[in-house]
């Protein structure tokens, strides 16, 4: 029995001890919760202050802006806008200011200012006569005669031979690019070998009426440099291919040429005595080089200073 009392001692003392832990532990836990109310309190109490100071700070900033404004000539328009209830449940009018200043109605001012005066028949009349005197001016700088009307192309000669019955011309097949080679006849045997002739890159022009020689329609001509003993052929420049086009420098080339030029109006007559050879040699159209774009000037072997033709 001695031994039971024992351990009922230790029992209701380690019970008594288990107590006071947990009574302890109780209040420790107490006053945990409320340093964290107190603290929570604490940091609500400082946002609100600081969002407090943040819209005193805006009302501030927005009375300075509307007081320069003011001095800048700003005007201020109130416009009224739905009532909202406010937190103590009053209702009051918002304002937006609507800021016109004088430099945008001036604007306004000078762009109505600056619309065109109604037109008047005379006006009208005036102004179709001018038009008129304008085309009439494009239209003759367009039927003028020049470079820009003759077809000028690179051509190989595929196949020549003396005329039958000519001993002074060679009948050649020339190919322009086109799906058929042009026959031509030209005037060349006294100045030109038959070995030179044979696939040799030329200048052709490609729209002059075709002509018979001898009983054989000539379908384009040879662009040669001459004096009154010696012809020469003009030389193209290197890695052209036949049905490259020859322009003039400062000269539009036109989109397309006519199939022949008009024989009645003479064109290649008129330009025929402004095509030359210069100091260096290049075959020029009042002075300004023919050539193949991107790829080099058109020159005579010799012959500077010569006719071209």
């Amino acid at each position: 029995m001695s031994g039971n009392s024992v351990v009922m001692e230790r029992l209701e003392q380690r019970a008594q001890q288990a107590d006071q832990i947990i009574a302890r532990l109780k209040s420790q836990l107490n006053e945990l919760k409320k340093a964290a109310v107190s603290n929570n309190g604490g940091k609500e109490a400082s946002l609100q202050a600081e969002n407090t100071e943040l819209q005193a700070e805006v009302q501030r900033a927005l009375k300075r802006l509307v007081a320069l404004e003011t001095s800048h000539g700003v005007i201020q328009i109130p416009l009224p806008r739905p009532f909202s209830s406010q937190a103590n449940g009053e209702m009051q009018e918002s304002e937006v200011k609507v800021q016109m200043s004088d430099p945008v109605l001036k604007s306004k001012d000078a762009a109505d200012q600056a619309k065109p005066a109604p037109k008047t028949a005379k006006t009208d009349k005036k102004e179709k006569k001018e038009k008129k005197e304008k085309a009439d001016v494009q239209r003759a700088a367009t039927d003028e005669p020049s470079i820009t009307q003759v077809d000028l192309r690179i051509g190989r000669i595929i196949d020549v031979k003396k005329h039958p019955d000519a001993d002074t011309l060679y009948l050649e097949q020339v190919d322009l690019g086109e799906a058929d080679p042009r026959t031509v006849v030209s005037g060349l045997v006294k100045h030109v070998t038959l070995e030179e002739m044979q696939d040799r890159l030329v200048i052709m022009c490609c729209n002059l009426k075709p002509a018979k020689m001898r009983g054989v329609l000539s379908q384009a001509m040879v662009m040669c440099a001459a004096t009154d003993d010696k012809v020469e052929i003009l030389i193209p420049p290197k890695g052209v291919v036949p049905g490259d086009r020859v322009s003039c420098q400062g000269y539009p080339l036109a989109d397309n040429f006519p199939p022949q030029m008009n024989p009645k109006k003479k064109i290649f007559e008129q330009v025929k005595p402004h095509l030359r050879t210069d100091a260096n040699k290049v075959a020029c159209y009042k002075g300004s080089p023919l050539e193949v774009e991107g790829k080099g000037v058109c020159v005579a072997p010799t012959l500077s200073k010569a006719e071209v033709r």
